[in-house]
Formats: structure tokens, sequence, C-alpha cells
């Protein structure tokens, strides 16, 4: 029976047989020592000249060919005793040595140390960057994960059930992936961007809490925290729930255990304004949409430092410098931002730019005195109240955001987060949660001229029926909120979920308030409809993206490190070669014809 690296210790005095990997060679002219890996760790093996067919076969093999050895453990000598791995005081003397196979030379590397192969090529290799230890790893944890999410959700009452992959398109708010349907000539499924639909109509049955692992799929751009194609969320519902702070109170514990019990880090809020919204027994601060643009210029605060947008705008009601002349004035104060050098404000001024601000004014203090070229343009009764406002001291530095509101917000949010990233704010040993709620319930489309959908036409606004035939303006209507919220974690935003609109009139009417009329919402919807008719109870819920919680957990730069065969950045599989041309048999089959663009 084959016995794994890291249980060898307790074999010491005893012939086992290993297998694995060659991780390398070493010919020390009387003896060979190659070091063998499986998926647990390494074990040296010594061969011997005596051995002579296992000495023989030892000279000839390489890195990555695969072993298997029979022999006995012993104790190292101890000044041969290795203490970077974890079988270094032990090792095998081998009696057989077999080949189980070959390797060619290797396109990337498939140790952690030496030069790291391009991504790539990493992607097109895949297999082979699998076996790279950091990488086994990652797969053994990503288990653990799973199983201690399924655990928890168990003990819970939660019913796993899973839901059709082959669904009907759905508004989610990305493009569907389409499926055309041979049996049905002109028709087409969709793979679920999430199981919404179904999910609601578990309710609907009579299931009481369903969870799944459920497996998305949206045709989104990828980016380095976002997988392309397909990617796993924990979905969740529960029934007879017409409250969200229910939901939150029933899962935010998991997202606190697999921060502190499963990943071993610090759970803390930092930025003091939102230690005030912690809900009744919580440890997780619930803050409101609107409080979270203004005080952070974002709807997905990083809470592991503070850096706020302070509001200046009373400040320069009266000014006479033209550039804060504007309808909203802010800072931010940044700690220590005095010894910036002139280049990095640079730096800092054209990101500024390129956000759509027209530069980026800023104030160093310094030397107990205040250093800008503004200050000439303010009065001392508004450069006191910047800095009585902002509380700056020796050392810091404040900057400037001043135009129409919602720029300002996020352009000052932006540049709080490259600060943060310059000054190096950001602790991957803290997890800062925070719930965001009361979203607007519809937005202003600028590319169409139009209102759409804030988040989820599936929600419930608050205030049901009557605020929907109350708004009769555009600014009214955006003035409804729905009861949503979403989990940030660490400035990502890793969970979204509501109270949902079981009603079906309302769901009529949050359709037709942008132009949709009944029939519109029946084809699209009829089958939720139609069961929303027969006692559908009122249910909510939430789906945590599970591969952007993991990438925060294992400190992962890239979303891509943490998943076994993921997709480049342009969406390819580099590895399978997907996606790819089919047969003309195939298309003639689905009822497809391919339109070759013009060059």
């Amino acid at each position: 029976m084959r016995i794994l690296a890291n249980e060898l210790e307790n074999y010491l005095g005893k012939s086992v047989l290993v297998e694995g990997w060659v991780n390398s060679r070493r010919d020390h002219g009387g003896l060979i020592f190659i070091d063998l890996r499986d998926h647990t760790g390494i074990i040296q093996l010594v061969i011997t000249p005596e051995n002579t067919e296992s000495f023989a076969l030892a000279e000839s093999v390489r890195d990555e060919f695969v072993l298997s050895a029979t022999g006995k453990i012993r104790e190292r000598e101890p000044e041969l005793i290795n203490p970077n791995i974890a079988t270094g005081k032990i090792e095998l003397v081998v009696d057989e040595l077999t080949l189980l196979n070959r390797s060619e030379p290797l396109p990337v590397n498939t140790h952690d140390d030496g030069e790291k192969s391009s991504e790539e090529m990493r992607l097109k290799y895949r297999y082979l960057d699998l076996r790279r230890p950091s990488m086994q790893n990652i797969l053994k944890r990503r288990s653990e994960y799973y199983r201690f999410i399924r655990n928890f959700m168990y003990d819970h009452d939660f019913t796993e059930i899973t839901t059709p992959i082959l669904a009907n398109s759905s508004p989610e708010g990305a493009r569907d992936f389409l499926v055309p349907s041979r049996l049905h000539p002109g028709k087409f499924y969709a793979l679920p961007q999430a199981p919404q639909q179904f999910k609601q109509l578990l309710m609907v049955g009579g299931v009481d809490k369903y969870f799944q692992i459920a497996p998305c799929f949206r045709d989104e751009d990828p980016r380095a925290d976002r997988l392309y194609g397909d990617f796993y969320q924990l979905d969740l519902e529960m029934a007879f729930v017409n409250n969200g702070e229910i939901v939150r109170q029933t899962i935010e514990p998991l997202f606190v255990e697999l921060a502190t019990k499963f990943a071993k880090k610090k759970l803390v809020t930092n930025s003091e304004p939102a230690k005030a919204y912690m809900e009744k027994d919580g440890m997780v601060p619930c803050l409101p949409y609107s409080f979270a643009i203004e005080t952070y210029g974002t709807d997905k605060p990083d809470l592991r430092y503070g850096m706020e947008l302070i509001e200046l705008t009373d400040v320069f009601k009266d000014t006479d410098f033209k550039v804060f002349k504007q309808p909203c004035v802010k800072a931010l104060r940044v700690k220590g931002g005095a010894a910036l050098t002139r280049r990095e404000i640079d730096d800092f001024t054209e990101k500024a730019r390129k956000l759509g601000a027209g530069g980026l004014a800023y104030i160093l203090y310094s030397d107990g005195e205040a250093k800008s070229p503004i200050l000439k343009f303010m009065s001392e009764a508004e450069i006191d109240g910047v800095k009585k406002l902002t509380g700056a001291k020796d050392g810091d530095a404040v900057f400037f955001g001043a135009d129409e509101r919602m720029k300002v917000n996020k352009v000052l949010g932006e540049l709080r987060i490259a600060f943060a990233d310059h000054f190096k704010m950001k602790n991957n040993d803290e997890v800062a949660y925070a719930w965001i709620v009361d979203f607007p319930f519809y937005e202003w489309d600028e590319k169409n001229h139009k209102l759409d959908f804030g988040h989820n036409p599936f929600s419930m606004p608050k205030g049901g029926l009557e605020a929907l035939t109350n708004a009769k303006t555009d600014e009214e209507k955006l003035a409804i909120v729905a009861d949503q919220y979403d989990m940030v974690m660490n400035g990502y935003e890793v969970c979204s979920g509501a109270v949902r609109n079981y009603n079906p009139e309302i769901m009529y009417k949050v359709f037709n308030i942008l132009g949709f009329n009944n029939e519109y919402v029946e084809a699209r919807f009829g089958g939720m409809l139609n069961a929303f008719k027969f006692g559908a109870p009122p249910h909510a819920g939430c789906a945590p993206g599970l591969d952007r919680i993991f990438m925060v957990l294992e400190d992962a730069e890239n979303i891509r490190d943490i998943v076994a065969f993921p997709k480049n950045g342009s969406g390819v599989d580099l590895m399978m070669g997907s996606p790819s041309a089919v047969d003309a048999e195939q298309l003639d089959e689905s009822h497809l014809a391919i339109i070759e663009e013009d060059n």
C-alpha cells in the first residue's frame, strides 16, 4: 500500500512503498539522491550503487518522471537534516525503484521557487502548473472551504437542492450565454446567470430554507477579481421572511467564521463613522447606500482603513476661488501625505483627470505651516475651516474634489483607494465586512437616457405598490428604495440579496414603470408569476460569491490563481482551446448559420 510523504515519520525503521514525481535529482558519485514529491510533500530517496538495477534507473531519470520506490525509512545523520521540508529528518533507502512514466522537458516551472512562468504558459499547461505545492494547497483549501460552508448550512437547517442549468433568459444585469435548441428550431436556452427564479419557486413549493453551491454563467468582461464565463455562489433562500435583517442575521455568522475560524484573520471595522451602524447583536456595520457613497465614494468601501470623504461645501459657499465655486466640495485627509514627492502628486493628479476631474488641488501641512499653490486664492477663514474639519496635522496632506456631487464622490472614492495602496494601509491579516442597504430601486441609464433597474427586478421596493403608484416623475421614481442588501469585504462586493417581490401586481408595476407591458412580463417570467398566484409566501435570500471571498481569504492577487481551470483575461481556455469552431453538421442540427464579418 502506498504511504504518503506526510505519513512517513510514523514508519521509521519499516519498509514502505512510495510513489510520486521526481522533484529533483542529485548525483553524488557513489550515491544518487532523488526528492520524490506527492501531493502531501517530499521524501528523499537514497539509491546506492550496490542496488545495480535501481541505480542504473536513477541515473537516467529527470524532473517530473513518475516513480515508485520501496525501501526502509531511516533517520538522517544530524548534519544532513533538511529543515526546509517536513520530512527533513528522515529518508528512504531504496530497495527497488520502478519507472511508472517518463516526462518530456517541461514548458513551465512546477516548483514555487525559481522563476515563475508567465500566466499565459501556466494556463496553457495548467495540468503542470497545478503540480506546484502552492496550487495543491489552494485546491485542498478550497475543498475545506466548501466543507466549512456546507456544514454551516446543514447546521442551520438549510436543505441543499440543485436547480437546472438549461434555463430561460433572465435580466440579471449581464449578457446571457445562449444554447440553441435542436428540438425546437429558432429557440434558445440560457445558462443561468443565477438560480433566481428557481429558488423563488422552491419557496412557493413549500421549501423552508434552500441552498446550493451553484454554478452561474455571465458573459461579462474578465478582470482581476472576476472570472470570465462561469463562477460559483452560495445560493440561499428563506421562506416567510419579509425583512432583510433576518437574512443578514442568519448568514452573517458564516462570513464572520470564514474570516476568523477558517482563515484565522482578525475581524475589524477601522473606519470610525461606520461603527455607528452596527446592527443589533451584529459584528458587521450595516451602511445605507447613500451614506457609503457620501462617506467613501463607493458602495463597496474598504473599512480596514479610515480616510473618509470630508464635506467642505459650506466652507466654500461664499468663496472667491473659482475652482471651488462648485455645487460640491469635499476633501481627503491623507495621513503622512506631506511626504509625497512632486512626481507622486502629479501621478495622483493624472489619475484624477482620467476619472473626469479637472485637476487635483491640495494642501501640504509641514514644519508647522500649510503649503500649496492654492492658498493665495483662499481666505483665512477658508484655510482655517479646512484644517478644522479635516483634522489635518503636521505631516498630513489634504486633497480636494470640487464639481457635481456624483463626480466628486467618484473621483475621491477612487483616490482614497489609490492613497491606501500607496501608503500600504491595507492589512491582509484583517477582514473588514460591511452590509450596504437601501439601494435605489431604479437608476438613470446615461447611455440610453432612460430609467433602468438599479440592481434586481425581483427585489421588493420598500413601501410596496403604494411607493410605485405614488411615484410620478423620474425624480420620484429614482427615490424609490429596494429592500436589498450587499455584503462588502475588504473593498470587494461579495454578496447580494434582497427581500423578494412575491406579489404579481407589484411585479407588473415595476416593469410598467420602465415601459414594459404585462404581456412582456408574462412572456419572460410567466412561470414565476403564475406560481405567485397560488399562495406564495414572503421570502428573502442572498448569494455570496464563493470565488471572490476565497480570493480575499487566501490573499490572492488574481482570482484566476484560486481556480483549478480558469480562462485567461480574454475569456479563452488556452489549455482546451475554447471557444472553438464547430462542425457544419453540428450547426445544421442546431439550426444555426455563421455570418462572416466583412474585413
